[in-house]
C-alpha cells in the first residue's frame, strides 16, 4: 500500500509546489524558460494593447472543433480527443517574441501537473509550420503538440474569437472538458504570461 501511494503523493506534491511557487519566479524573472532562444533571434514588438478583440465562445459552451497541421507533420482536432482527454488550448500570438519564447516552455515544468489531470496541450499560432518548427527546435523542444492556425489564416483564432486585427492571436487559455465542453478561459494580457497557479487550481476542477 505505501509503494503504490508514494508516486500519488509526489505528483500531489508537484503540482502543490507549481501551483505556488512557479507563477511567482515568472512574475519576478520574465526571462526564465528563455533559455535556448539567444537574445538576438528574438523579435520585441514593444508593449500592445492588453486585449485587441471580441469573445466568441463562453465557458459552458461546446468547444468548436477544427483540424489544423502541426510541426510533427500530422493533423490534431478537439475530436481525436473525444471523451478520452481534457484539452487545454493554448494560443500565442507569434513566434520568436519574448514572452511567448517562454511561456510555452515553462509548460514542460508543469507536465506532470497536466497529465496528473488527464490533460493535453495544444500549442496554437497564426505562424506557418515552418517557423514553428524552427522556433520549438532552437527552445529545446515542447512535450505538447503544435499547430499552426496560418491558413486559412487565423481562420481557428477567429472561430473562438481571439484573432486580432493585426493578423495575430490573443495570448489565450482554453480549458476544454472530456465532454467537449469549455470549462475555463483566461483571455490575457498579451504583454505577460497567465499565471500558471490559476491555471492549477482550473485542472484540480476537472476531477
Amino acid at each position: 500500500m505505501i509503494a503504490t501511494a508514494l508516486p500519488s503523493a509526489r505528483l500531489w506534491f508537484a503540482g502543490l509546489l507549481l501551483a505556488t511557487l512557479l507563477p511567482g519566479l515568472f512574475a519576478a524573472s520574465p526571462g526564465l524558460c528563455q533559455t535556448q532562444v539567444p537574445p538576438e533571434l528574438i523579435f520585441n514588438p514593444g508593449t500592445l494593447k492588453p486585449v485587441d478583440s471580441t469573445l466568441r465562445v463562453a465557458v459552458g459552451d461546446k468547444a468548436p472543433d477544427f483540424s489544423l497541421p502541426t510541426i510533427a507533420g500530422s493533423r490534431v482536432s478537439l475530436a481525436q480527443y473525444a471523451g478520452k482527454k481534457n484539452v487545454l488550448l493554448t494560443f500565442v500570438p507569434a513566434a520568436w517574441t519574448p514572452v511567448c519564447s517562454g511561456q510555452w516552455p515553462g509548460y514542460n515544468l508543469a507536465r506532470e501537473v497536466f497529465e496528473k489531470h488527464d490533460t493535453v496541450l495544444i500549442g496554437i499560432t497564426c505562424d506557418n509550420v515552418p517557423t514553428l518548427h524552427a522556433w520549438v527546435k532552437e527552445m529545446g523542444g515542447l512535450w505538447f503538440t503544435v499547430a499552426s492556425d496560418f491558413w486559412p489564416h487565423g481562420a481557428v483564432s477567429a472561430t473562438y474569437g481571439v484573432l486580432r486585427p493585426e493578423g495575430v492571436s490573443e495570448r489565450a487559455l482554453f480549458l476544454i472538458d472530456k465532454q467537449g465542453v469549455i470549462r475555463f478561459i483566461d483571455v490575457h494580457d498579451i504583454n505577460a504570461r497567465p499565471d500558471l497557479g490559476a491555471l492549477a487550481k482550473e485542472l484540480d476542477k476537472l476531477q
